[in-house]
């Protein structure tokens, strides 16, 4: 083991002067010298093939063969990007209490919505249906709503006629902007009387106001818009207000029972603008009804009762008399 402590001593006191692989060659003859049978001669030839081999490296410097980290370590990027991954553990994911569903983020389920979204939908959010007829937009969805507003119209019209009563006309800007679709009417509570707060249609005093205040022309008007429109475009027209041309609708009015006199130009029409949100506090939609335009025979395929006006509504030619 002598030859063995010795190649290890000069290794380690020569260690600037000689290649590390030529000294580990130098311990392994040295070893196998002292622990086989190998004669002096062939060790010693042995010795003189591996020093020959080597000796060009034998006096070289030991800064030149100085041992070097593999290439990729020495990379500015590859060093960013091992101190980035171990920088951090990974983020654990929160546990939600929620149960999933829509705007959910937890594993049930659904989808996430962001901030901005959020807003949106706080914006729109469900109808009060106290206030507004509502319609989800589905065919067939307004049937019931729809017979709920035509009872209310022929309840309220029994009890205050003509006077209560608002013709309703839908201009298609999409499809054409001078063109005005009579829809049907409106009608409102006009005498203020207290009725019971269920506002039921059917129940005895149907003839008593619901709200705590009197409905204006325009809120009856605006309470019913969505049910309004949706039937003029699903069911009326929807050649002319359907499809492409469903935005942008709009409602104008004229007074009850006025359409000879809006068809002889004499009548302008008048536009409705405002929301669900310019309805007052004590309004109740039981107070006011809807009698939707009903198209027979041919004017299912070629329309009903349409005039034509400017954009303000006003007459483009003159008024003109209907006689016989």
């Amino acid at each position: 083991m002598y030859g063995g402590g010795a190649a290890h001593k000069l290794y380690k006191d020569n260690s600037s002067y000689y290649h590390p692989l030529l000294i580990e060659c130098i311990s392994k003859t040295v070893l196998l010298l002292t622990t086989t049978r190998i004669s002096m001669k062939n060790a010693t030839l042995l010795f003189a093939v591996i020093l020959s081999s080597w000796s060009v490296f034998a006096f070289q410097p030991h800064n030149s063969y100085q041992h070097h980290p593999p290439i990729h370590q020495h990379h500015p990027s590859s060093q960013r990007r091992t101190t980035s991954l171990y920088a951090k553990k990974p983020a654990k994911r929160s546990k939600s209490k929620s149960s999933g569903g829509f705007g959910s983020t937890s594993k049930g389920g659904g989808f996430a919505i962001s901030s901005s979204k959020k807003k949106d939908i706080s914006s729109s959010s469900p109808a009060d249906p106290t206030k507004v007829r509502v319609v989800s937009g589905f065919t067939g969805s307004g049937t019931k709503v729809l017979a709920s507003a035509a009872n209310s119209f022929d309840r309220i019209r029994k009890l205050f006629g003509k006077d209560a009563t608002t013709d309703v006309y839908v201009r298609s800007p999409l499809n054409d902007e001078s063109t005005f679709w009579f829809v049907g009417k409106v009608i409102r509570m006009t005498e203020e009387e207290e009725g019971d707060d269920n506002g039921d249609d059917n129940d005895d005093n149907s003839n008593k106001l619901v709200g705590s205040v009197l409905p204006s022309e325009i809120e009856a008007v605006i309470s019913q818009k969505r049910l309004i429109l949706e039937y003029a475009k699903n069911q009326l027209r929807p050649q002319n207000m359907g499809g492409p041309y469903s935005k942008n609708l709009e409602l104008w009015v004229a007074p009850g029972d006025s359409e000879m006199d809006v068809v002889q130009n004499k009548v302008t029409l008048v536009p409705i603008v405002g929301s669900s949100k310019d309805l007052r506090e004590g309004f109740n939609v039981n107070d006011v009804g809807y009698n939707p335009e009903i198209y027979v025979g041919e004017e299912k395929e070629k329309g009903g009762l349409r005039v034509v006006r400017d954009n303000e509504g006003r007459p483009v030619k003159p008024v003109f008399e209907i006689s016989g």
